[in-house]
């Protein structure tokens, strides 16, 4: 199955290539718009954007494999990161990891057996100071507790609507 974006996206494709002098530059801003349509990068994401650049498919799944912030197989509509690095780790993230497992009943790298969640770590979130700590969709929750993390997690569980529960998500963090 081919992959497109939508004419609106198609236009914000069109100005993120205007923006850049050449058009491999714009890889990344172009993988970013595909995934937030998507919600995932695929193999027909890569050849989009590969054509697109006019690039190599093999370029552009390097920049796919290489950074954690594209995934590679299908996540629920709500991305949870652990921070696991070593601040974290003596602050309590091992802790909190666990806790979410059993409340999601499943393991990091898996989705939740609602389909609201994808539990995720990381190596590093860059909040050493506020350990422990966790991303949920791009935002940062830190100094957490376990019941912290509840009180963030059951909001947006709250608001996000149950999904088709997708196969376990592996290689990231």
């Amino acid at each position: 199955m081919t992959f497109t974006l939508t004419p609106e996206r198609e236009k914000q494709a069109d100005d993120l290539l205007g923006r850049y002098p050449t058009k491999r530059a714009a890889c990344i801003p172009l993988l970013h718009l595909c995934q937030e349509q998507n919600g995932w990068v695929s193999d027909e994401v890569i050849e989009y954007v590969a054509n697109r650049l006019s690039l190599p498919t093999s370029q552009v799944k390097g920049v796919v494999t290489f950074y954690t912030m594209f995934h590679q197989k299908p996540v629920a509509p709500n991305v949870v990161w652990v921070c696991r690095t070593l601040m974290c780790e003596v602050r309590g993230a091992k802790v909190i990891q666990e806790h979410l497992e059993k409340k999601f009943g499943c393991h990091v790298g898996e989705t939740s057996q609602d389909g609201k969640f994808t539990l995720l770590k990381a190596e590093c979130l860059a909040a050493c100071g506020q350990a422990p700590m966790l991303q949920l969709n791009g935002e940062f929750h830190e100094n957490l507790t376990t019941d912290a993390v509840d009180k963030v997690i059951d909001a947006a569980a709250a608001e996000t609507p149950a999904q088709a529960v997708t196969k376990a998500v592996s290689g990231h963090g």
